[in-house]
């Protein structure tokens, strides 16, 4: 029998946190009009996974780390954005259009890991000096 140290460590979470975070990215992305192609590759998932989570038959999970902590990201940056300029077109607008701190539009550089932390890091440092 294997020893309790040599199992894989995951986070402690209540059990409907997949049915919430997976609502919450999914009202995120609707709110910001993220088409689900580009869902899927802030997420790190398939285009098809990102429709199943959209259609509400696919849940996050924290076994699944990475679009775990990705979909935890994306909705921090949502609840940030939303502080600052609210969730409509504003919020859109920004998201779309080039970025002269970022250097392009915030919502080409979330498709990749690095680039969804650079832009929750700008929303919050600008949201500090509100």
């Amino acid at each position: 029998m294997k020893a309790v140290a040599d199992r894989p460590a995951v986070p402690q979470v209540h059990p409907d946190a997949g049915a919430t975070l997976s609502k919450a990215v999914r009202n995120a992305a609707s709110l910001l009009e993220i088409r689900q192609n580009a869902l899927a590759r802030i997420l790190g998932v398939s285009t098809a996974t990102a429709s199943r989570l959209c259609a509400g038959t696919y849940q996050l999970s924290p076994e699944r780390g990475k679009e775990w902590e990705l979909g935890i990201l994306l909705v921090r940056l949502f609840r940030s954005l939303d502080a600052m300029v609210g969730h409509d077109a504003d919020a859109r607008k920004w998201l779309t259009s080039d970025n002269l701190g970022l250097g392009q539009a915030p919502l080409a550089m979330m498709e990749s890991a690095e680039g969804l932390v650079r832009v929750l890091h700008y929303v919050d440092a600008h949201r500090g000096r509100i």
